[in-house]
């Protein structure tokens, strides 16, 4: 394991706002968890009020979640720590943890994830695709509408090549939901609505 940088595990909004320069972003995949929409968002995609949907790594023994590793510059680690504690911890939904990455050059680092506490009133893990989908269409928060979270998530994935079926069916729901026309960059076909 490589363990002398700060390396910072990317799922969700983080691979396409990291709100850093990263030395390096290496695509990696972390086991026993999975990407999924089961944190209510009251601050950044929604409020308490009308509360949207973001992205958790979600204890999921036998899955697996494709994202990307950033290296952070040794000098900058401190204030990017800061800046993501500040950012991801608003509310204690989500805990700070150290995780074994598998990169795709074939390196082992260890990384600082976000993963959800289940035992957090916004952890909503039993939502189906269609409520995730409803909520995901009509909330906004401090950061802007959960479409932009959703539609800029995916883009990403895609153009990462990872095939996230759920994701797919997401895309293609909300876009029919607030009027837009399907997507052509997005396969359908496996995705089937839970």
């Amino acid at each position: 394991m490589v363990a002398t940088s700060l390396w910072v595990f990317g799922y969700g909004s983080l691979l396409w706002n990291p709100g850093f320069k990263p030395a390096e972003s290496v695509v990696a995949r972390l086991e026993g968890f999975h990407r999924s929409f089961c944190m209510w968002s009251i601050h950044h995609r929604g409020s308490e009020e009308a509360p949207g949907l973001v992205l958790a790594l979600d204890v999921a023994p036998d899955a697996g979640c494709d994202g990307v590793a950033f290296r952070v510059e040794d000098a900058e680690a401190d204030a990017v720590l800061a800046m993501l504690r500040e950012r991801e911890l608003i509310s204690s939904a989500y805990y700070e943890d150290m995780v074994p990455l598998k990169l795709a050059d074939g390196r082992e680092v260890m990384a600082l994830a976000y993963i959800i506490n289940q035992d957090h009133v916004q952890y909503c893990g039993d939502l189906t695709l269609e409520r995730q989908a409803q909520v995901i269409a009509t909330a906004v928060g401090g950061r802007g509408p959960n479409t932009e979270y959703l539609f800029n998530t995916a883009a990403h994935l895609q153009q990462m090549g990872v095939d996230d079926p759920d994701m797919a069916w997401l895309v293609a729901r909300v876009r029919a939901l607030v009027g837009l026309p399907p997507h052509p960059g997005f396969n359908v076909q496996k995705s089937v609505a839970k």
